[in-house]
């Protein structure tokens, strides 16, 4: 080193300076990249993506090699800036390299080049990847040695060095990638894909028709009484059963019904004849699994039943469609609309047996849905008891009279509207 002019080396240390800046915003630019764009990129052809993506399939080898080069860069910077100042100010100059360079490398060659990157990770990782690349493979021995002791002292100490070289999201965390994708994705698009994840949190049992309000035919009925049915039927596809519901025969194709009217077969043979078979449905699947299962066996319909069998509700396709896509109107559903009246002040007088779900996303609430699925076993769970009439209570927020009790049930309650002062 004596024989090398001070300019000289003060030149080797202005490079090896820019070197561990290199270095440190590599680092910080690879670590702070979104490993999903980096791999959408790469799948696109993007070549600093697939060389970016390939480093970091082995972080281990990479983060070796970063360090590697950084410490022996910083380490040949303290010697050389020794020599310096030893140089230019004897036995005071070590003192004064030592404190110089601390603050040089701080400034120049960590925190400016590393801010740099964590704004820009995209640009400093896919262009610094180039001499990565390169300085991978001349100093691979070196970076396998260093990787291998360090992974053996983990397993030592019981820590796993295995991975797939992937990150994998669970629902939750796609979930709130999802609705921080702000503009990038519509927010109707968000809300879509917010409720397939919330599909497998749902059962059949929270969307179902319940069993008293199902639509069907008794066969055993006299015959005006069913072709009266048919001619006034709400759906394309009715119950067909003999006497009670639980004894059912078939579900009946209501266009199937009138064909057979225009070509003069109709009669009660031809009716159960033409019925479809039934499909069932155990009650608490998730409607993500029941989706799946109308696909595969090509149903659009269903009956739920419990565990002993007895018919509970009934789910169509179109209800878990609705789940993901909202309702098919822009009003209220023929049947909510029924059970639901908006009264002047505000204040909506409601039947007991509508569907907690189906009111908080009509009227935008937030009645609990982990518990009863009706108005009226809401009440009954808060109230532990068979109320008269007339009796207010609270249920998050919403101030409820209740108005008529009948049959051991709640038939009408009365929501006053919620203060304004309420929702600051």
């Amino acid at each position: 080193m004596d024989d090398i002019s001070t300019g000289t080396l003060i030149s080797l240390l202005v490079l090896l300076i820019v070197v561990s800046a290199y270095f440190s915003g590599s680092e910080t630019g690879m670590m702070s990249l979104n490993r999903y764009r980096v791999r959408h990129l790469s799948n696109q052809g993007h070549k600093g993506a697939k060389r970016v993506e390939k480093l970091l399939s082995r972080p281990d080898r990479l983060i070796g090699l970063i360090l590697i080069g950084n410490n022996l860069v910083n380490i040949l910077a303290s010697a050389i800036a020794t020599i310096l100042g030893m140089r230019l100010y004897g036995d005071l100059g070590v003192a004064i390299a030592t404190g110089g360079l601390t603050l040089v490398i701080l400034v120049f060659a960590e925190v400016t080049p590393k801010t740099l990157a964590a704004l820009y990770p995209e640009r400093v990782s896919y262009t610094s990847s180039i001499l990565l690349n390169i300085l991978m493979k001349v100093m691979y021995p070196l970076v396998w040695l260093i990787n291998g002791i360090t992974n053996g002292f983990l397993r030592l100490i019981g820590l796993t060095t295995s991975h797939d070289g992937r990150n994998h999201l669970s629902s939750e965390e796609l979930r709130t990638v999802v609705n921080e994708a702000g503009g990038l994705i519509p927010r109707r698009h968000q809300d879509m894909l917010i409720s397939i994840l919330e599909l497998e949190e749902i059962t059949v049992n929270d969307i179902m028709v319940p069993r008293n309000e199902i639509t069907g035919i008794n066969v055993n009925d006299d015959w005006k009484a069913i072709m009266r049915q048919l001619t006034h039927a709400p759906h394309g596809r009715m119950v067909l059963y003999r006497d009670n519901i639980d004894e059912v025969v078939g579900m009946l194709r209501v266009r199937e019904a009138y064909r057979m009217m225009v070509e003069n077969e109709f009669n009660k043979e031809n009716l159960l004849r033409a019925a479809d078979e039934v499909y069932y449905i155990p009650e608490g699947t998730p409607l993500n699994v029941q989706m799946l299962k109308f696909q595969r066996n090509k149903q659009r319909i269903g009956l739920v039943v419990d565990e002993y069998g007895d018919i509970i509700g009934l789910v169509t396709l179109e209800d878990i469609l609705e789940e993901i896509i909202g309702e098919f109107t822009t009003s209220l559903s023929p049947s909510l609309a029924e059970e639901i009246t908006a009264l002047p002040d505000g204040s909506y007088m409601i039947d007991g047996t509508a569907n907690i779900r189906d009111l908080n996303k009509s009227l935008n609430w937030a009645l609990p849905t982990d518990g009863p699925r009706t108005l009226n076993g809401l009440i009954l769970e808060h109230l532990e008891d068979i109320p008269d009439s007339q009796v207010s209570i609270e249920v998050e927020g919403h101030q409820m009279e209740i108005v008529e009790v009948a049959e051991n049930m709640i038939k009408q309650v009365k929501i006053l509207p919620v203060p304004k002062s309420a929702n600051v």
